[in-house]
């Protein structure tokens, strides 16, 4: 399928015009760098804490932030899961003693916040042992005959029901304890006076050490950069060393706007964006490959040598395929960014930005650099040959 055809538009003609809106994308990208002092990266580089916090209904994100921006100081974030009833508490950069205690504070600070001021158990919160051992004399009591293995049981389905879809961790009320066996009215009365459901649970809790996150950091620039170097051999040897290294610019400069876009939007780098980079990087790549590998094969059937007229020709041929290519991989793209939550905003912004930049690189600024090498070094070299001799 071919949505051009005989095209004969005057790519390099242009190509001033959008070096200038490279350098201002550039300019711009770096300046916010300077002026923010630097990247927003997030807890997997700087260190920190995450907190995932399942409610029974939608959480309230401005309670539960300056609830626990009362009790810790610095940056706190508050992240909805789109379509859950689930945050993602953010702690900033502490040492890893500090980060443990206050996690146990954004524990403590919820549960007072939205729990009841109660000596009864958080059924929501709790362990199947804790519940074993609270029920232990209240069934007794009773007149519940029930010995420690058939009560450690009876805690372990009640705390397995509980955490099974579509509850994930948190019952809206006793009733629907009915459905675990072994449940009768006798116990559930007594489950009801021990304990209470907070509207919440934690979900899991991630800490990562500041030490860490550095290592993890510089792990990260030198993936890109191992990645960018593994290129430029590849493409030196599979055309020549101008073509890689006019590959790898552009590319560079797809990585640098890209970033400058993070800064811009305020948008944090975290293992998601690193890996969304790379794919980008090899993305980016192979589109100008097709460029470069149509502007060889047209060298070798004409055998003349590189020229502005072969370089725009190669690329009107690769037109079609660089928009279709590019188009289908976008759609794809902006579907992840708009549903896929925010656990891969990131990586999602990061393949939008890096494929409608990527795309426009490998045309107008690939093929510029290899032409200008061409004009400036290897026509300066044919003319001193005569000159020499």
């Amino acid at each position: 399928m071919e949505l051009f055809k005989n095209t004969q538009i005057d790519f390099l003609g242009k190509q001033k015009i959008f070096l200038a809106v490279s350098f201002v994308l550039l300019a711009i990208g770096i300046g916010s760098w300077a002026a923010k002092g630097g990247l927003k990266y997030g807890i997997d580089f700087t260190g920190g804490a995450n907190i995932s916090v399942r409610f029974a209904s939608r959480p309230p994100i401005d309670r539960i932030r300056s609830a626990i921006s009362a009790r810790i100081p610095g940056e706190i974030s508050v992240q909805e899961v789109t379509g859950e009833n689930e945050v993602i508490i953010g702690l900033p950069l502490k040492e890893d003693v500090a980060l443990q205690r206050e996690r146990q504070t954004v524990v403590e600070t919820l549960a007072s916040t939205f729990g009841e001021k109660t000596d009864r158990l958080d059924l929501n919160n709790a362990s199947a042992q804790q519940l074993a051992e609270r029920l232990r004399d209240p069934l007794q009591r009773a007149a519940i005959p029930m010995n420690d293995e058939q009560l450690t049981q009876l805690a372990r389905r009640i705390f397995e029901f509980r955490n099974s879809p579509p509850r994930s961790g948190v019952l809206a009320g006793f009733d629907q304890l009915k459905e675990v066996e072994g449940v009768t009215p006798q116990i559930l009365e007594v489950i009801r006076q021990q304990c209470y459901l907070a509207p919440f649970t934690i979900r899991s809790a991630e800490v990562i050490g500041p030490k860490i996150g550095a290592e993890m950091r510089n792990k990260a620039v030198l993936a890109v950069l191992y990645a960018l170097a593994g290129m430029l051999v590849y493409l030196a040897l599979r055309f020549e060393f101008v073509y890689g290294l006019a590959a790898v610019i552009a590319v560079f400069h797809d990585v640098i706007i890209t970033l400058g876009f993070f800064s811009l939007t305020d948008k944090e780098i975290s293992l998601n964006v690193v890996a969304a980079l790379l794919t980008l990087v090899g993305y980016s790549m192979n589109d100008t490959i097709v460029v470069f590998d149509r502007i060889r094969e047209t060298l070798k059937l004409s055998r003349r040598e590189l020229t502005r007229a072969i370089v725009n020709d190669s690329i009107n041929q690769t037109l079609s395929r660089t928009v279709l290519t590019s188009g289908l991989t976008l759609i794809s793209a902006l579907a992840l960014w708009l549903f896929g939550g925010p656990v891969l905003n990131g990586f999602a912004f990061a393949l939008v930005v890096g494929v409608i930049v990527g795309t426009y690189s490998s045309i107008f600024i690939a093929s510029p650099i290899l032409i200008f090498w061409h004009d400036r070094f290897q026509k300066g070299k044919r003319a001193a040959a005569p000159a020499a001799k």
